[in-house]
């Protein structure tokens, strides 16, 4: 539970050790250090098709799915922000990212990369209660990215021979039998952040008579 609201200085505060704990999680090859970084009941979530959401319900499957299993065999990789907007009107955080793989194409001398604009929309809010009172955290995050482009690097990556086992082991963890992968309908917690949702950030109300 969440409420009281934050300063800039204070999301720019918890967005600098965020930056730092991302950091850290690439040098170490282990994202599951970031979960802390999230509220109790916060939720996690983005879109691999029309029908395949992905949402973790919790820190813990934020830990265990979203920064675990989903993050797993990436060994290497890295998701530097590009560029960061922080409205703390709404207490939301935009984040742009690369995902870059720390394989170099030989023809290019470049890191494989996955072409598209990727991002994370963060909703960010001080706790309220329990054992992070007063602490601010992620109450939700939603990412977005170029899945086809996504697909594509894989292939050229293995096509180039240089895919590690832990990526190609990656690969084969997709489907609905994939906890924390669901059909629109079963989605547990909405694709657009709850309060988006809920209407309460409209910007561009229907028009009357539409």
């Amino acid at each position: 539970m969440s409420s009281n609201a934050l300063t800039r200085a204070e999301i720019e505060e918890f967005w600098e050790t965020w930056l730092e704990v991302n950091r850290e999680a690439e040098r170490i090859g282990d994202w599951r250090i970031m979960a802390d970084w999230y509220a109790e009941d916060a939720t996690y979530g983005w879109m691999y098709s029309v029908d395949e959401h992905f949402m973790a319900v919790g820190r813990e499957q934020i830990r265990d799915y979203a920064i675990g299993i989903e993050m797993d065999g990436l060994d290497g990789w890295h998701y530097d922000y590009q560029c960061t907007m922080i409205d703390e009107a709404k207490s939301m955080v935009l984040g742009f990212w690369k995902q870059r793989s720390g394989i170099t194409n030989d023809a290019t001398g470049q890191e494989y990369e996955i072409l598209g604009i990727g991002g994370s929309w963060f909703g960010v809010e001080r706790q309220v209660g329990g054992a992070d009172d007063g602490q601010i955290k992620f109450a939700w995050q939603r990412d977005w990215f170029d899945m086809p482009s996504t697909a594509h690097t894989f292939v050229e990556i293995i096509k180039a021979g240089k895919a590690p086992d832990t990526l190609l082991k990656r690969m084969s963890v997709s489907g609905l039998d994939v906890p924390g992968h669901y059909r629109l309908q079963d989605i547990p917690a909405p694709v657009w952040p709850p309060p988006v949702e809920a209407g309460e950030h409209v910007t561009q109300p229907k028009a009357p008579g539409a």
